[in-house]
């Protein structure tokens, strides 16, 4: 299941000096200057060390078997096909003899994410266009890495293991699976299911006559890229984490930007930038029904989260359905 959900915790433990000198010494980085947890990253997995040769990213801990194999085929991928800036090269260590766990190790960007408090404090209305536009644009040339198989990296074989059946069916049966993974949570009644299905139903021939998989990077949000600006204006300036990325329709990489839009009352914002990637996107055919389906896999996964978390936000008497369907309608005029 290439959707996965996390929630945060220390995977690196204590770390000591020495431990760092080792694997600096082993990629012959030069000398410890120093090192700190970083603030954003799943799973507590990421720590900034400097050194006498730069600075860089230490991952450690893998989540699941074959997480670095896998986040290291598509930086050196998307590295050689795209102009996207990503932390390449991405080193491997498979031995544990250091810090009892696998790790990697990649370059630290420059830039500030975008949801940084001080970064949003300073920006104007001009300056957040054009980084919405900005965005639209990174997306545009991310999904341009085409691939002729719809599938999942697999990192045992270093090579693409297509869905089974269809593209669309599995998409379908990863939005069932997590609307029965909230029936843990929370109330799905048969009236939201059946909701679920009509909308799926509406969309199933624009995925049946979908035929142009691309790299998808599955978690595109805010604490997943960096943000940069220089004489010409604004850069996106690194792009990293890419333990959900596979291959697919790149659509799906729409939802959460726009979800964070709508939700920060920044419906102007969303409309420029879904508007920039549906005029740079090659794919254009039924556009509106597979961004239906994409945002209604993001609704399942919030419902579900904010649910199990108790950080529910809105109105706990609303059906799924209902809340569902007021925010999906929201996000599809802005295309209209």
């Amino acid at each position: 299941m290439t959707t996965k959900v996390y929630f945060s915790s220390n995977k690196l433990g204590d770390i000591e000096d020495h431990q760092l000198q080792l694997m600096l010494d082993r990629f012959h980085l030069g000398k410890l200057i120093s090192s700190e947890k970083t603030a954003h990253g799943v799973m507590g997995q990421t720590m900034f060390v400097t050194s006498s040769a730069g600075e860089f990213v230490l991952k450690g801990n893998p989540i699941f078997q074959g997480q670095f194999k896998e986040e290291k085929f598509f930086v050196e991928h998307l590295d050689k096909r795209t102009n996207v800036a990503v932390p390449a090269p991405y080193l491997i260590d498979e031995s544990d003899d250091i810090f009892g766990w696998s790790y990697s190790l990649m370059p630290r960007l420059p830039g500030t994410h975008l949801n940084a408090p001080q970064l949003q404090a300073s920006l104007h209305a001009e300056d957040k266009k054009e980084i919405a536009q900005l965005l639209a644009a990174t997306l545009v040339e991310l999904h341009s890495w085409k691939v002729e198989q719809y599938g999942e990296f697999n990192p045992d074989n270093h090579l693409v293991r297509p869905f089974e059946s269809s593209y669309k069916t599995w998409l379908y049966n990863t939005v069932r699976y997590w609307l029965d993974d909230a029936k843990k949570y929370s109330v799905i009644t048969g009236k939201d299911m059946e909701w679920v299905e009509d909308v799926l139903a509406s969309s199933a021939a624009a995925f049946d006559e979908l035929h142009s998989p691309c790299f998808v990077m599955g978690d595109f949000k805010p604490e997943n890229f960096l943000l940069q600006q220089n004489t010409d204006g604004w850069q996106v300036s690194g792009v990293f984490d890419f333990t959900t990325s596979y291959f697919g329709d790149g659509v799906a990489d729409l939802a959460r930007m726009t979800e964070l839009y709508v939700e920060n009352g920044e419906e102007e914002l969303a409309r420029q930038f879904l508007t920039v990637y549906f005029d740079g996107s090659d794919t254009k055919e039924a556009f509106m029904e597979r961004f239906k389906v994409h945002m209604l896999h993001r609704r399942i996964l919030v419902w579900g989260c904010a649910k199990a978390t108790n950080q529910v936000t809105w109105d706990k008497d609303l059906s799924f359905s209902r809340w569902a369907e007021g925010f999906m309608e929201s996000a599809a005029r802005l295309l209209l």
